[in-house]
């Protein structure tokens, strides 16, 4: 399990900052597909109409974990950057700190 803290203090490659500024913590979220894509567009005209799927379907997944991509945030000009972290199972911002000798559960 990742537990990660909300805040950061990190370098800002901005412009406006350049120094080691506290940054807010979020994790990266994929956005919505758009419908007026190309490949959308295209996808759906070949699909319409009698005849099943006309694309193959992949079902060969070889991985059981993604990256975590970290989103970080500049509290003093907003500016955002991103950091990729190693796979895991179990991902949290912000939960309990593990003490000494002692366990979550």
């Amino acid at each position: 399990m990742v537990n990660v803290p909300k805040t950061k203090k990190t370098f800002c490659k901005n412009k406006a900052c350049k120094k080691h500024t506290l940054h807010k913590v979020t994790q990266y979220k994929k956005g919505k597909d758009s419908l007026a894509a190309q490949g959308k567009r295209r996808y759906d005209r070949k699909q319409s109409g009698y005849g099943g799927q006309t694309k193959p379907v992949f079902h060969k997944k070889a991985k059981t974990t993604k990256k975590i991509v970290l989103r970080l945030q500049c509290q003093s000009c907003k500016h955002v950057s991103q950091h990729p972290i190693k796979r895991c199972k179990h991902f949290e911002i912000g939960g309990d700190k593990k003490g000494k000798g002692t366990s979550l559960f």
